[in-house]
This record gives structure tokens, C-alpha cells and sequence, in this order.
């Protein structure tokens, strides 16, 4: 992860209890004791204009269905999954249900009526975590510098935000005193595996609960009929369903009419990006300041990494940059399709990618893009609390320690061009990369020897091909 104090600016690091570094903000009901009457619940799920599930869903001593947990954190979106998980942990486990939401940038709004919807739910109390400036500056930036990219094009938004989701799990866990987690990730997707990796690194003795690799709702659809059958209030429907994942680097669009890959993505289903034929018809520019090979300055103004990032994603999403539709390989065997929305990453990455190739010799670029690739897929397969990728990203701040400098890009209806770049540690030199004569370090004359000794093996081989067709 990123040093304290690098790039000009300071990191904020989470310490181990969510009380010391992130402002939890509880919500109404969970003020008094964690655990709640059932009646206090329902008076205050229907004054929120929501009604509760008919089924009787309270912490019981005896257990659930499948067995006792005393208490669970799950990682809540408000979305269709972890809706229906909180009366199915209750019913199933017999437990109490903290739940936990993670601001990392989904968007103004997002958060806003979600304790409405946790206690509607059944949860006892809702947690939310303001993680936008911890995740941009201690797991977005690190993969930026390391140039990582999955499968040439996956500039692996969702994978990089569940480490920073499922460490602040694991401190609440220990804050609330839960002896368990639980996520609303599907059996056939990635999240499942980045999200368990990381409790098992942090914290081995949490038991996990997945809800979808248990129970009998099969699908999407399925999962709509269970939470309109118990009135659980949720965001999507059976006719349009699309399965998003957004934070401060991107949005994702899965499901619906992408699941076949000869459909054309529809433009209405966009949200950080205009469409390029829509965008201005006029260029604009901007200068992106880099320090040790990390973004810290927007034309000429030092920002946060989170304010930075947010601030491109509208300079981006203006000029229709950084839209991406990829068949990719999930970790668990199967291909998937997905849309993917990165307007001020696609501008930070080009920027330093640029910066990378002016200060940079060609073999440690080469073996950079090569370890790039491996890192990439440490991220996405949720090892980033692995001894390797730490180990990678030590090497990473090492070599990056002279990309230094600024990197003016032109956005133009969906493109993202270099306009200029420079750096005090420049390894370009125009007195020696001139087309005229007058300087001494290169004498064009020495080429002939080099090449005679750098062409010998092709030589070598063409002489043998000669003397075995003589033969």
C-alpha cells in the first residue's frame, strides 16, 4: 500500500478498531441497545413508510433453520441481494443482523434512505463507513502505479473496492462483538472469493454466511418474487434488471441483454459517461501532476485522491471517456460480459502510462508491464492481502520513484489523447534523438558496428540454411 506522506499529500491508514478511524455513522435505531424488540422495530419500519416482512424474524437462543450465530455483520448495498439476506439470516441463523454499508463513492444519494431500508428489512442496526479517500489512496493508486489491467482491459474497479469493504467488515465485526459476516455475492462471481479472502486474512475465527450459495433462490428473478412476496423494498424489477456495482473509479453493467454477447449494449443503461457521438464537439484539455509515479495535482491544483478522482469522472463522463465492453474470465472458470464506465481512471491511467514511457528505461518498463499483468490478477482473484502483491507493490513505489512530472491529455468525443509531458527526470534527449548532426554522444557511424554484432545470430542461421541446402 501507499507510504504515509507520499505524493504530497496524506494518507489516511484505518487502524484496527473502525471506532479510532472511521466515522461510523449508526443509524436511529441502533442508539440504544444493538438488540431491539420486534415491536420498536416494526413502529419504527412503519413510520418510514415501509412495511416489515409478516415473518417473525427476531434473534432466537435456539437458533435458526440452519443453525445459531449470535450475531452478523453483512455487507449491505440496499440492493436486491443483501435486502432479501437480512430476514434469511434471521430466519435461518437466529440472529442478530448489523448491517454495514461502505461509502467508497457510489454516488450522491446512494446511502440516503438506507436505514429506512435495513430496519424495513429486519436488520438491528445499520452501520455506514466513509471509505472514499482510504480507497482511492491505499488500493486504487497502488493498482494505478503498478499499470495493472485485467485482460487488457479491465481496469478492475469492483475488484480493488472489496478489500477496503471486507477489512472495515472484519474491524465492525470486532467493534459489535459479531462472530460472523455474511455477503450478498452470487456462487458463480468473483466478489464471493475477494470478499472471503480477505476475512480469512484478517481474521480467520469470523464464521462466513453466503447467502446465495444456500439457499433456494435461484436467480435474479427468484430473489425479486422472495422480496415482494415478504415485502422487502428494493430498487429493481423483472422487466429491466441490470446488476450494477459503482464506486469512485467506475460503475459496472451486468445481466439483462448483456448476458449475450451479440447484443448491443442499449445507451440509456449509461451513468457516468455521455455517449461520444453526444459529447462536445470542441476538444478540452487537461494536466494531470504526477509525484513518484501517483497522481496529486489537477491543471495545476493539489487535490485528495477522492476529490481528484471525482472531479475527472466529470471531466471524463463529459467527453464520453473511458466506456469499456469485455468478455472477461471470471476466477471461478466461466466467461462474463460486462460494461464498464471509468471516465477519471481512463484519464489517470493514460496519464501515468505516459509519464511512465518518458522516465523510464526499456527494461524496467518491460519487466514492469510484465509483473503489471500478475499483479492484475492478484487483485482480481481478491489476493490483496497476499505476501506477493504486497511484496510487488514494494517494487512498484521503487522503480516509479522519477515519475515525476505533469502530462497535459486532449478529450475528445470518447478518446483520450497525450497533448504533452514533462519531467526533471526525462530520459529523452532532443540533442540526441535529432535527425541532425553536431553531437558527439551519438555518432551515427557506430550503428554499423552494433548492428553487425546484434544481427549475428540471424547471420549465423542464414550461413547453416545455405550449407544444408548446398548439401
Amino acid at each position: 500500500a501507499c507510504p504515509e506522506g507520499v505524493a504530497g499529500y496524506e494518507v489516511r491508514r484505518m487502524a484496527s478498531a473502525v471506532a479510532k478511524s472511521v466515522a461510523f455513522k449508526t443509524s436511529v435505531a441502533a442508539r440504544g441497545a444493538l438488540r431491539e424488540k420486534a415491536t420498536s422495530v416494526a413502529s419504527v419500519s412503519q413510520s418510514r413508510g415501509f412495511k416489515r416482512s409478516p415473518i417473525k424474524c427476531e434473534a432466537s437462543s435456539e437458533g435458526g433453520l440452519r443453525g445459531k450465530l449470535n450475531r452478523v455483520v453483512l455487507a449491505y448495498s440496499g440492493g436486491l441481494d443483501t435486502s432479501v439476506a437480512v430476514p434469511w439470516l434471521k430466519e435461518n441463523y437466529g440472529c442478530d443482523v448489523v448491517c454495514f454499508t461502505a461509502d467508497v463513492g457510489q454516488g450522491d444519494g446512494e446511502t440516503d434512505g438506507l436505514e429506512e431500508k435495513a430496519i424495513a428489512s429486519g436488520a438491528t442496526s445499520l452501520f455506514i463507513a466513509d471509505l472514499k479517500e482510504d480507497f482511492v489512496a491505499n488500493y486504487v493508486f497502488p493498482c494505478l502505479r503498478a499499470g495493472a489491467v485485467y485482460e487488457r482491459k479491465y481496469l478492475l474497479g469492483t475488484s480493488m473496492a472489496r478489500p477496503v469493504i471486507a477489512k472495515a467488515m472484519v474491524d465492525c465485526a470486532k467493534e459489535v462483538g459479531a462472530d460472523a459476516v455474511a455477503h450478498g455475492c452470487t456462487g458463480k462471481g468473483n466478489d464471493q472469493v475477494r470478499f472471503e479472502l480477505t476475512f480469512f486474512s484478517l481474521n480467520p475465527s469470523l464464521t462466513c454466511v453466503a447467502p446465495w450459495r444456500e439457499w433456494e433462490i435461484k436467480g435474479r428473478e427468484d430473489a425479486i418474487d422472495y422480496a415482494q412476496r415478504f415485502n422487502v423494498p428494493i430498487p429493481v424489477s423483472k422487466t429491466k434488471i441490470y446488476s450494477r456495482d459503482r464506486n469512485l473509479w467506475h460503475i459496472s453493467h451486468e445481466g439483462g441483454i448483456l448476458e449475450d454477447p451479440a447484443n448491443e449494449s442499449e445507451e440509456d443503461m449509461y451513468v457516468m459517461s455521455t455517449s461520444p457521438e453526444e459529447a462536445p464537439d470542441s476538444p478540452e484539455y487537461v494536466e494531470i501532476g504526477i509525484e513518484r509515479g501517483l497522481p496529486v495535482s489537477v491543471d495545476g491544483v493539489a487535490m485528495s485522491p477522492a476529490t481528484m478522482l471525482a472531479h475527472l469522472n466529470d471531466l471524463g463522463g463529459k467527453h464520453g471517456v473511458g466506456r469499456c465492453d469485455m468478455v472477461e474470465n471470471r476466477l471461478v472458470g466461466m466467461k462474463s460480459r460486462g460494461v464498464y464506465e471509468t471516465p477519471g481512471g481512463t484519464i489517470l491511467t493514460e496519464a501515468v502510462r505516459e509519464l511512465e514511457l518518458l522516465c523510464l528505461d526499456r527494461e524496467t518498463i518491460a519487466e514492469k508491464d510484465r509483473l503489471a499483468i500478475k499483479y492484475a490478477e492478484l487483485v482480481y482473484a481478491g489476493q490483496w492481502f497476499c505476501p506477493l502483491r504486497e511484496g510487488m507493490d514494494r517494487f512498484m513505489e521503487e522503480v516509479t520513484k522519477t515519475v515525476t512530472g505533469s502530462v497535459k491529455l486532449k478529450l475528445f468525443k470518447g478518446s483520450v489523447t497525450v497533448a504533452t509531458r514533462v519531467s526533471p527526470y526525462s530520459l529523452y534527449r532532443e540533442d540526441i534523438a535529432t535527425f541532425e548532426e553536431g553531437n558527439e554522444i551519438y555518432n551515427q557511424a557506430d550503428a554499423a558496428g552494433f548492428i553487425r554484432l546484434y544481427g549475428l545470430p540471424h547471420r549465423v542461421r542464414a550461413m547453416m540454411k545455405q550449407e544444408q541446402d548446398g548439401a
